[in-house]
């Protein structure tokens, strides 16, 4: 029996705190992306209809192997997939599944499954620098904060430590602050400067080293480790690709166009080959004010002052005084955690957009692909195909050749097609006339970059601009329109691609494609994930076909869909953001705004065999919270709790979570650990 429970002061599945802390009341505004391109909610909703024709067979099957260039893969008709119906599954969950799921909840805790234990790894505030001092929120200091962890952790790695038994280097991203869950008495229309310059230094990214517990999972920090580090607002970057020393990226403080201090809105993220840890800077508009320009506004970023003012403070965050500084977030940025005193980089190569996040596999000859979502409504989801090939080894010398790989290759954009008239997929769910649904596409070049230069594929824009208008340019190419692309995962055992797609609650209103009663998707209040196969599953192929694996909401709704999987034995999930994979091949996925009345949390699912859909819920976090991360190793899992007490009217005097030490105690955002209390492999 399944308990509806109430939802907590939400907007869209998010508390209005968050809409004005993390991504500037995005959902609020106009979406910025106001041409005619498709919109996938339109090609979705057409394969929902169908789907319910089948529902007594209770599978879908969409073709996964893609066509030659041009062409699309078609789905089979209704008659055909019912006779493919997937018999009932039998025996044990997937490998790596077999734990008994934690039911949906609004505990002001971490909640996780029987015969699992858990420790805080690290907290905000925690000091990881040598002299930096304990955590005082009464007293805190901007360079205190320099030196401790950051705020808002989101994108967790872990990197080996070698030479250093039962240690690890663990990289955060620092996503944003909520200052009033930060300073006591504050005063978002006057803060002031010392607020502003904490939250500066408790932005961006931290690198401290771990040590494991060697008799349990827990884990703990090594304070003033030489590999700690702290990169912060104010931390000095290489901007890197072939729109570094363009006349757009040049400003008053930086004459070269080459140089940018700080990265802001570090969301998801990715680790690379070559052992160096990739960060995408999302929302990064809302940091900046008095903006007029078409192109500011085809970003979101706003025309009068900013919810923080940090303007008043830095003159960069003005767009009216320095129109270029803008121009310089929005990328995907590199750090090297084994060399603490490199400088970061920001690759121009990867295109200017609010990524999600950036994740990287290799193509057969060894050079590197990037996955790339632009988390918002109505935007595109990009890779990057690199155009040299990773070397091995440790030298200075290798280590300089790969850390330029991301710096030459193509850009490319994603449009997603089908083989019926545009006209016939008008958003009511009807079917086309054929009676057939297709899902394939094709990668359209952006821009190239060589060592001799960069070359732009899209008319009318030089290849800078297509790397700083990087919107624009999927805008002309006719990229396909996505219900927030955030987390992008290619699966390393079976080479697929798995797209997140949160939501997107604004389908209906004014030119937007209308909603469908009988078709609830059409709102798409819950979110999808998209499987891509890609041709020959090559990293590097400019053609693939997509199936809907998961179509989230409560499994008694009949448009829910769990790649065919019995729905009565499912979690119900809803909003999926970031995802990764386990050693078996699962993929876990952690929510950001569920709409289905509990708390957020952190779901695993098979993606193969005859469990394939079998979707399992691991833990769920505290009231206010959303789930980042996540890292799910062998005997190991972990998350980011972010932004716990987030609901509209908390503040720091009036705090809406006790967690994670309890009542008295300031609300702190932290890194959680979870595993087996018999310390074997999670889920076996």
């Amino acid at each position: 029996m399944r308990v509806q429970l109430p939802l907590i002061n939400t907007v869209h599945g998010r508390s209005a705190l968050t809409c004005r802390f993390r991504c500037g009341d995005a959902c609020f505004h106009p979406a910025p992306n106001t041409s005619s391109n498709l919109y996938v909610g339109d090609v979705i909703a057409t394969a929902l209809s169908r789907r319910s024709m089948m529902r007594a067979a209770a599978v879908v099957t969409v073709a996964a192997a893609a066509g030659t260039a041009g062409t699309v893969v078609t789905a089979p008709s209704a008659e055909a997939a019912a006779q493919q119906a997937r018999p009932e599954p039998t025996g044990k969950a997937a490998r790596g599944l077999r734990f008994t799921p934690v039911a949906p909840n609004t505990a002001d805790t971490v909640t996780i499954p029987a015969g699992y234990s858990q420790n805080v790894v690290v907290r905000w505030g925690e000091p990881i620098l040598r002299g930096a001092p304990a955590f005082d929120p009464d007293r805190q200091t901007a360079a205190a904060q320099a030196g401790q962890f950051g705020y808002n952790n989101d994108f967790l790695a872990l990197l080996p430590l070698p030479g250093e038994r039962g240690r690890q280097i663990l990289v955060a991203n620092h996503e944003y602050t909520d200052e009033v869950l930060m300073f006591r008495g504050y005063d978002a229309a006057d803060p002031t400067r010392e607020q502003v310059e904490i939250a500066w230094a408790a932005h961006g990214l931290s690198a401290v080293v771990v040590e494991e517990n060697k008799k349990n999972g827990a884990l703990t920090v090594v304070p003033r480790h030489h590999l700690n580090r702290r990169v912060t607002a104010t931390t000095a970057f290489r901007l890197t690709g072939p729109a570094a020393g363009s006349d757009l990226l040049r400003t008053s403080a930086d004459p070269t166009g080459r140089k940018v201090l700080g990265t802001l809105n570090n969301c998801s993220g990715g680790t690379t080959p070559w052992g160096t840890t990739l960060h995408g800077e999302e929302n990064f508009n809302q940091y900046f004010a008095n903006a007029g320009r078409a192109t500011d506004k085809r970003y979101g970023i706003g025309t009068g002052a900013s919810e923080r003012k940090w303007e008043r403070f830095d003159k960069r965050f003005d767009v009216a005084q320095e129109p270029n500084e803008v121009h310089r977030f929005g990328y995907v940025v590199e750090l090297d955690p084994y060399d603490p005193s490199s400088a970061p980089r920001k690759h121009t190569a990867l295109g200017r957009f609010k990524h999600e996040g950036a994740t990287v596999r290799l193509t057969p000859d060894g050079r590197p692909v990037v996955y790339s979502g632009d988390d918002e409504r109505f935007d595109y989801f990009y890779k990057f195909v690199g155009g040299k090939r990773m070397k091995h080894g440790s030298s200075r010398a290798v280590r300089e050749h790969n850390l330029s790989l991301l710096d030459e290759g193509t850009l490319y954009v994603a449009r997603l097609t089908g083989d019926s008239p545009a006209l016939e997929i008008d958003g009511t769910g009807k079917l086309p006339a054929d009676g057939e649904f297709d899902g394939g596409g094709e990668w359209i070049p952006l821009v190239t970059a060589t060592a001799k230069g960069a070359v732009s594929h899209v008319e009318g824009m030089t290849a800078d601009e297509v790397c700083v208008f990087t919107r624009l340019a999927g805008d002309k190419v006719g990229a396909t329109k996505m219900d927030r692309p955030e987390d992008i995962e290619p699966n390393p055992h079976s080479g697929k691609v798995y797209v997140a797609l949160t939501n997107n609650t604004n389908r209906g209103v004014g030119t937007n494609a209308p909603a469908d009663e009988a078709n609830p998707r059409n709102a798409n209040k819950h979110g999808h994930i998209l499987e891509l196969t890609e041709r020959w599953n090559r990293a590097d192929s400019t053609t693939f076909a997509w199936t809907l694996f998961l179509v989230a909401g409560d499994p008694e709704d009949p448009a829910t869909y769990f790649a065919g999987f019995p729905k009565d034995a499912v979690s119900p999930i809803s909003c999926p953001d970031n995802v990764a994979f386990d050693p078996h091949g699962n993929l876990w996925i952690s929510t950001d705004g569920n709409q289905l009345g509990s708390h957020d949390g952190l779901f695993g699912v098979a993606t193969k065999g005859e469990r394939r859909g079998e979707l399992k819920q691991f833990l769920t976090v505290p009231t206010g919270a959303e789930t980042c991360g996540p890292l799910v190793q062998d005997r190991r899992v972990l998350v980011a709790v972010q932004h716990p007490g987030e609901i509209s009217g908390a503040t720091v005097e009036k705090p809406a979570s006790t967690w994670p030490d309890g009542p008295g105690k300031i609300v702190r955002p932290a890194v959680v650990a979870v595993w087996r209390k018999d310390g074997d492999d999670i889920g076996v």
